[in-house]
């Protein structure tokens, strides 16, 4: 670490100790912005979060920030911590609120919200976008979109920003222009001391490599700035639809097929059984979607013919599409309030073991509201280096996420068996890949090892003992100061 700016601000003091009936009018007086009580109109609103297995009862929100014009005041994040810190009560960070362990709340401790710093700022000249640390994916496509601009995300538009390129980032554009984390030229970050610095490759270096990758565990960020790249206004995408009895033939046509695609295409398949609304019926299936990242729409035809020859679809929908239609597609199959569970793992290759397993259990999906995604990586995420960030691992050729989104508690234990029976099943062919943002609430605290290699894992503790020696930021899948 270098040494802290001189310019660098600093938390100003709250008094302590106090009466317990005080304590948290003195946080009110001390930040700019709002503290929300039990109690207090809005409460049961603001304490919610998208995955609606975690509820929990915060004992306070602090939140701050606002959209531009005008432009918002500044967060209230150093004397929130310095709150947290005098006063020892657990601490998340909420962004997007989107994370599906439920990591942006805290059952009895203080909620510092960000969600309203959504400011998104395009230089189409350089391509870059800086966006708040609350924004959202949908917030910062609305604003590159006009210029013809993209910036690699997920695929849900209402998630955080914040929260998925600290983990990650991955979506439509990962084969052509890497993950959020390989995207991010800066971020503006509060540490746990309250002092605000600036990480980049030229100023807080090893921050800035912890970073991405490392989720929410080195500091609070209050903005991010991108690199951007042209994209078409409509992109060629699609889905390629099979049903269950090709599983198995389909799986082996795409191994065949993904091992020499072009990185401007990048392919997810999901096996679900599909809502009403995609009228596919009621049976599972397997759809093949697929997104192009270039202006040659004949080259991509062609590429995707030569999947179509090797195991023609039942069924299909391919055209160029809006790029704001097409990364909001799925918004309402995970609405907010969805009951989730999800778990994941990364693979070298597609063998025929492994396709067996993802057949066999994809067939056994009789009900709506569980699914899973392979998701074909390599292209320009395989190109980054192993140690330039701390995503966890670069050679993997597939990724995994199994997830859940029902809506009645009553499917819990039934929907959580499939989640857990799949990852267990799929275990034997594994690579050893864990991606936080796909990670549920199990044993955050033991998450890390598993997740980071040796090396990996000594230089983010090395890290976290040098900005978090106390562990303030533990509302995550935790990495652990070295000792």
């Amino acid at each position: 670490m270098t040494e802290t700016p001189a310019t660098a601000t600093t938390a100003p003091a709250v008094p302590w100790p106090q009466p317990a009936s005080s304590l948290y009018p003195a946080l009110a007086d001390a930040i700019t912005g709002t503290v929300t009580l039990p109690g207090d109109s809005g409460y049961d609103t603001q304490r919610q979060v998208w995955n609606g297995m975690v509820d929990v009862q915060p004992a306070a929100r602090g939140a701050g920030g606002g959209g531009a014009p005008p432009p918002p005041p500044p967060p209230p994040v150093p004397p929130v911590l310095a709150f947290a810190h005098r006063t020892g009560q657990p601490l998340a960070v909420r962004g997007g609120g989107h994370n599906v362990a439920g990591n942006g709340t805290v059952d009895g401790g203080i909620v510092l919200d960000v969600g309203g710093l959504r400011s998104v700022e395009v230089d189409r000249i350089a391509q870059t976008v800086t966006a708040g640390g609350g924004a959202t994916l949908g917030d910062i496509d609305l604003a590159t979109a006009p210029f013809g601009l993209a910036v690699p995300l997920g695929v849900v538009s209402g998630t955080g920003v914040g929260g998925l390129a600290l983990g990650g980032g991955v979506g439509w554009l990962t084969r052509s222009h890497g993950l959020s984390v390989d995207n991010i030229l800066g971020a503006d970050v509060v540490l746990a001391d309250g002092t605000a610095v600036h990480a980049s490759a030229e100023e807080e270096p090893e921050l800035f490599w912890g970073l991405r990758g490392g989720g929410g565990n080195f500091g609070v960020v209050t903005s991010l700035t991108f690199q951007a790249w042209p994209l078409p206004a409509e992109v060629y995408s699609g889905n390629l639809i099979y049903k269950a009895d090709r599983f198995e033939n389909a799986l082996h046509a795409f191994s065949a097929w993904s091992a020499d695609v072009p990185d401007e295409l990048t392919t997810i398949i999901s096996f679900l059984v599909p809502p009403p609304e995609w009228e596919q019926g009621e049976d599972p299936i397997m759809a093949v979607g697929f997104a192009w990242a270039g202006e040659d729409e004949e080259a991509a035809a062609a590429v995707v013919d030569r999947l179509r020859d090797l195991a023609a679809p039942d069924a299909e929908l391919v055209q160029p599409v809006p790029w704001l239609d097409w990364q909001s597609a799925v918004d309402d199959l995970f609405p907010h309030g969805s009951r989730a569970y999800w778990k994941n793992t990364s693979f070298n290759s597609l063998d025929a073991g492994l396709i067996d397993v993802l057949a066999r259990r994809a067939r056994e999906q009789s009900w709506r509201g569980t699914g899973f995604d392979l998701h074909h990586m390599g292209g320009a995420f395989g190109r980054v280096p192993e140690d330039a960030t701390s995503f966890p691992v670069r050679d993997a050729r597939y990724w995994l996420n199994i997830y859940g989104f029902w809506n009645d508690a009553a499917d819990d234990a039934h929907h959580t068996a499939f989640v857990r029976g799949l990852s267990r099943d799929a275990e034997p062919f594994a690579g050893g890949g864990q991606y936080v943002n796909f990670m549920g609430a199990e044993d955050p605290a033991q998450a890390a090892p598993g997740v980071y290699s040796g090396e990996k894992l000594a230089r983010l503790s090395a890290l976290k003992s040098a900005v978090d020696p106390e562990n303030l930021f533990r509302r995550n899948h935790n990495i652990a100061a070295s000792t």
